[in-house]
C-alpha cells in the first residue's frame, strides 16, 4: 500500500483529540488507537510519569505528537480548568472530539455506611471534573470543521442501579444524564455530537479492584473496543447524538 493511500484511509486524519484517564487502561488505549488513525492525541491524567509512557508508545510507532497534560479533574478550582481550556486554545486552537474517560471506583458498600470523603471525593472527579471539562472545552469543540464528538465513558450501573456500587454508580447515573443534557444542547446549533459508551467488563485495573476474585484473562481487552472509540470520533458516526452505546453486546 503507497503512503498517500494510507494516510488517505486515515479515519482521524488531523484531527485534535482530548482524552482524560490518558495514563493507563482505557484512555491509553484510546489515545492509541486515535493516533493510529492518525489524530493527535492530548494525554490528560493526573500521574505525569504514565502519561509520558503512552507518550513514548506515541513516539516509538511513529504517530502524530502528542502532547501531555498533567491535571486533577478533582480539584474543585474552576480557574484552573478554563487556564486548561485557554492552554489548548493557544497550542492547538480548537478540539475535534474528547473523550471523557478519568474516573474512580470509590468504595463498594451500603449508602447508608458510605464514607463522605469518599463519596466526595468520587462525585468530584466523576461528576463535577466532567462538568467544568465539558463546559470549559465547549467553545474549542465549536471550532471544529468537522463536526467535533464529545464522548463520556459510562457503565452498566449507570444504567441500573446495582446493591453495594454507592457514589460510582450515582455518578455514572449522573453523566448519562449531563450526556442527554449536552446532546440536545449542543447538536443543532453547534454542530457537536454527545454520546455516552459503556465499555462493559474490560480487563482494566479498575475492574480488578471492583472484581479482585475475577479472572481476568476471561475478559474483553481493552484493544478489542477501540473500534467503538475511533467510530465516534470519526465522521462515519456524524448522525449518532443522545446515545446510551456499549462497546461489547450486553
Amino acid at each position: 500500500m503507497s503512503q498517500a493511500v494510507a494516510e488517505k484511509s486515515l479515519k482521524l486524519k488531523d484531527r485534535v483529540i482530548l482524552v482524560t484517564g490518558a495514563s493507563y487502561g482505557i484512555g491509553a488505549h484510546a489515545a492509541l488507537a486515535y493516533a493510529r488513525e492518525g489524530a493527535t492525541v492530548i494525554l490528560l491524567g493526573r500521574t505525569q510519569d504514565m502519561l509520558e509512557a503512552v507518550y513514548d508508545r506515541i513516539e516509538e510507532e511513529g504517530l502524530p505528537q502528542a502532547a501531555v497534560l498533567p491535571f486533577d479533574l478533582g480539584c474543585n478550582d474552576e480557574e484552573k480548568f478554563i487556564e486548561l481550556a485557554d492552554l489548548i486554545a493557544r497550542e492547538f486552537g480548537r478540539l475535534d472530539g474528547a473523550l471523557l474517560n478519568a474516573g474512580v471506583l470509590g468504595q463498594k458498600a451500603p449508602l447508608d455506611s458510605y464514607k463522605w470523603a469518599a463519596w466526595k471525593q468520587v462525585m468530584d472527579i466523576n461528576v463535577n471534573g466532567q462538568f467544568l471539562l465539558a463546559k470549559s472545552i465547549t467553545p474549542l469543540l465549536e471550532l471544529s470543521e468537522h463536526g467535533a464528538s464529545l464522548v463520556l465513558t459510562s457503565s452498566s450501573v449507570g444504567r441500573e442501579g446495582r446493591a453495594f456500587w454507592g457514589a460510582y454508580s450515582v455518578s455514572k447515573f449522573a453523566i448519562e444524564g449531563m450526556m442527554q443534557i449536552l446532546a440536545e444542547e449542543l447538536y443543532d446549533s453547534r454542530n457537536i455530537r454527545v454520546n455516552s459508551l459503556n465499555p462493559g467488563g474490560t480487563r482494566t485495573s479498575m475492574r480488578a479492584e471492583a472484581y479482585p476474585a475475577e479472572n481476568p484473562a476471561q475478559l474483553t481487552t481493552p484493544d478489542q473496543i477501540m473500534d467503538i472509540h475511533v467510530y465516534l470520533m470519526s465522521d462515519e458516526s456524524k448522525h449518532i447524538n443522545g446515545q446510551a452505546l456499549n462497546a461489547q453486546p450486553k
